[in-house]
C-alpha cells in the first residue's frame, strides 16, 4: 500500500498534509475515548508500543509483493482494531510506518502523509462499522466469519481506495496507470480472503488463554459486552 516515490509529486503532494491532519485527527479521537473508557493513558500506552512493533512487523518480516502501483502488505488492520482497540492500533500503524521510514526506507518519507491516511481512514471506519454490526452484548471474541469479513473488506477495501485516489490524482487515468491500479485492487483480494482467518485465529487463541488476555495490554471488549 506504499504511494511509491513520484506517483504524487510537485505542488500536488501538499494535499496529503491535510489529508494527514485529518488522520491524526481521528486517530487522537480514537486514542481519547480508549482513556476515558478502556483503561486511561496507561493501557493506550502500553498497547500502542505493541501495536507499533507487530506493525513494523508486517512491513518488514511478513511477505510484501510490488504489484501495480503499489505494494501488498499484510498489514491486519482490522485484527489490529479487534485486539487492541482503535486508539492502539492507530497509534501503531502511524509509528509502525514512521520508523520504516526513519531507519528503513528514508525515500518513504516524503510519501508519508499519502500512505499514513491510507492506513488510518479506513481504520476510523472500521471502528464505525463494529458499532453497527455488532451488538453490544457479543464480546469479540464470539465474532461470526461474516462479521469479520465485514471488517477486513472494509479496512483493505479502503486501502486499496485510498491507494487508487493518490494514483489518480498523481498521475491521472491513462490506459498504463488505470491498468496498474485494477492490478493493485486485484492482488488485495487476496489479503482481504486471509485476514479474516487471521481474525477468527486469534480470537479463538484470546478465547482458549482467556487468563491471558484479559490483561490491560488487550481491548476490554475483547471479552466483555458494551457498557
Amino acid at each position: 500500500m506504499h504511494i511509491e516515490e513520484g506517483v504524487v509529486d510537485g505542488a500536488k503532494i501538499l494535499l496529503s498534509y491535510g489529508t494527514a491532519l485529518t488522520a491524526f485527527g481521528l486517530a487522537g479521537k480514537m486514542a481519547l475515548d480508549t482513556i476515558r473508557n478502556d483503561g486511561g493513558v496507561a493501557a493506550l500506552a502500553v498497547r500502542s508500543v505493541g501495536t507499533t512493533a507487530l506493525v513494523f512487523m508486517f512491513f518488514e518480516v511478513f511477505p510484501h509483493y510490488p504489484v501495480g502501483v503499489s505494494e501488498v502488505h499484510f498489514i491486519l488492520g482490522s485484527t489490529l482494531y479487534l485486539l487492541f482497540g482503535g486508539g492502539a492500533a492507530a497509534i501503531g500503524l502511524a509509528l509502525g510506518l514512521l520508523v520504516q521510514g526513519l531507519f528503513f526506507a528514508p525515500f518513504d518519507l516524503p510519501q508519508y502523509g499519502m500512505n499514513v491516511t491510507t492506513l488510518l481512514v479506513p481504520l476510523w471506519a472500521v471502528g464505525l462499522l463494529a458499532k453497527r454490526i455488532i451488538a453490544p452484548h457479543t464480546a469479540y471474541v464470539d465474532l461470526k466469519y461474516t462479521q469479520a469479513l465485514a471488517l477486513s473488506t472494509t479496512y483493505q477495501g479502503g486501502v486499496v481506495a485510498w491507494v487508487a485516489f493518490w494514483a489518480f490524482y498523481g498521475q491521472g487515468f491513462g490506459a498504463e496507470n488505470m491498468n496498474a491500479v485494477v492490478t493493485f485492487g486485484a492482488a488485495y483480494m487476496l489479503v482481504i480472503l486471509l485476514e479474516p482467518l487471521a481474525d477468527l485465529a486469534v480470537l479463538a487463541g484470546a478465547k482458549t488463554f482467556r487468563s491471558l488476555s484479559t490483561s490491560s495490554l488487550f481491548y476490554n471488549r475483547l471479552h466483555e459486552t458494551a457498557s
